[in-house]
């Protein structure tokens, strides 16, 4: 073989190396990646085409598809669409997927991994294409109930099983109608989507979850109350000082207890007080006694800054990596930085109550194959061990107390003991105030643990979302 003849077949071997190598990349690591890309519209109208899966609550199907006469041969459709709009999101043309729609696209439409053997078998018997079912956590009773409960204020709602992470109920307010973005019409979605859009209130934001992150208030007093009992540093009976007023360091700024002079009466008050009369002054002093890098380490076992997939994935909580002296302060009574969803909050109110395990947050149950295999179940995982049972124990009885004799006593029920504590996050000036609301019931054998956020409401978050979360405890416990 002469040289030029070599250098040929050389470069032939090396473009064919090159190509086995692009394809097995392709074919093995980046199929799924390329198969979920939204830009792929051959995957979307494929989907369109499939009989896609049913999204149940309850058994009872609340998003489904039906065979129609035109191009895409299915419709999709949701029942009740305004209560479940949050959970199930939207499956459209061209306006992408959300909600459970997108996020589990891939079992719906029959394209998994898992659903190989099913796609294979479709080609062979030319059958149409399936997708799995999906069975949610939600409770349609609970659901209803916290919808109901909320009104017409806007905010969200969000319940969690403190022992197994399953969603309850996931409300947020306003809702929409997916069904408007469902249609084969583009020009109809397109035109829909864009009013949805450029709406005021964003009806498109799942408040549980995303959207703009709020101020948690008083209620972020739970994690540092946990994390001063947890390392050791405080009791509860630990005594804080309890001046009328306190002017921050390095500023002119004067803080102040919510409801004006001390917390008590007296000239010092304990941790336990400091929490059940939502004390401003000395969970200033509580935070900064405990230190910021203490409290940053117990925020994120709490979740915050953690990816959080459930399966929709929510925006994580902050709690800044850097704060100075007054930012500490202010933060320690959920201003200044902090942000949460209220997801974050129901998290660490079900933390406590689940004895300090936090559970994986999920709304799905089940996914199961059109031959009513089960291709996954709900297997309860803890998230995270943020504090030890002791400590969650004390916290319990301290947000207990909180409710009975304290400034939670909105939530309060007859014959039950409720766990709970109120905030109210002051916002920037002409902003309404954020009220909330979070705890759990009953106390002795935790069933729900619940976060409400009211983002137009007047007053204080004892007047306005503790009622509405004892309205949905009394669902819960009625059933």
């Amino acid at each position: 073989m002469n040289k030029q003849l070599k250098r040929v077949s050389a470069v032939v071997l090396i473009m064919f190396v090159a190509l086995f190598c692009s394809g097995t990349v392709i074919t093995v690591f980046q199929a799924d990646n390329l198969r979920a890309d939204p830009r792929n519209v051959r995957t979307l109208f494929a989907s369109f085409s499939a009989e896609r899966g049913p999204l149940l609550v309850d058994g009872t199907p609340i998003a489904q598809s039906t065979p129609v006469d035109d191009d895409f041969k299915f419709q999709r459709s949701y029942a009740n669409p305004a209560l479940y709009a949050p959970v199930t999101g939207y499956f459209t043309l061209n306006q992408g997927n959300t909600g459970v729609e997108g996020s589990l696209n891939d079992y719906l439409s029959g394209t998994a991994n898992e659903q190989f053997l099913d796609q294979v078998s479709a080609i062979f018997t030319g059958q149409t294409p399936k997708g799995a079912a999906v069975e949610l956590t939600i409770d349609s009773a609970i659901q209803q109930a916290a919808s109901d409960a909320l009104g017409d204020y806007r905010g969200a709602v969000i319940a969690i099983d403190p022992k197994t992470g399953a969603i309850l109920a996931m409300v947020s307010k306003p809702s929409y109608d997916p069904n408007l973005l469902a249609s084969h019409d583009t020009a109809a979605v397109i035109s829909a989507y864009n009013q949805l859009l450029a709406a005021p209130d964003n009806p498109l934001f799942n408040r549980t979850i995303s959207g703009n992150l709020y101020h948690p208030g008083s209620v972020f007093k739970l994690l540092v109350a946990s994390a001063a009992l947890d390392s050791g540093q405080f009791e509860p009976e630990s005594q804080l000082p309890n001046p009328p007023t306190l002017q921050l360091p390095l500023s002119s700024t004067v803080i102040t207890n919510a409801e004006g002079g001390n917390c008590g009466g007296g000239e010092t008050v304990s941790v336990a007080d400091a929490l059940r009369l939502s004390c401003n002054i000395p969970f200033a002093e509580l935070g900064t006694a405990v230190g910021h890098d203490t409290l940053a380490e117990y925020a994120k076992a709490f979740g915050y800054g953690e990816k959080v997939d459930v399966p929709m994935s929510a925006t994580p909580s902050v709690f800044p990596a850097e704060m100075n002296a007054p930012q500490l302060m202010l933060s320690s009574f959920g201003q200044q930085d902090v942000r949460v969803t209220p997801l974050q909050i129901a998290m660490t109110t079900a933390a406590i109550a689940n004895g300090g395990a936090l559970m994986q947050p999920t709304l799905v149950d089940s996914i199961i194959a059109p031959d009513l295999t089960v291709i996954s179940s709900l297997e309860p995982t803890v998230f995270s061990q943020p504090i030890t049972s002791a400590t969650a124990a004390t916290m319990s009885g301290l947000m207990v107390n909180n409710v009975a004799n304290g400034a939670a006593s909105g939530a309060r029920m007859n014959g039950v003991d409720v766990g709970g504590k109120t905030g109210t996050a002051q916002n920037s000036e002409g902003v309404s105030n954020t009220l909330w609301f979070t705890g759990f019931a009953p106390a002795n054998d935790p069933q729900i643990a619940i976060a409400v956020v009211v983002e137009n409401g007047s007053g204080f978050g004892n007047q306005v979302a503790a009622p509405i979360a004892k309205k949905v405890f009394e669902a819960v416990l009625s059933k």
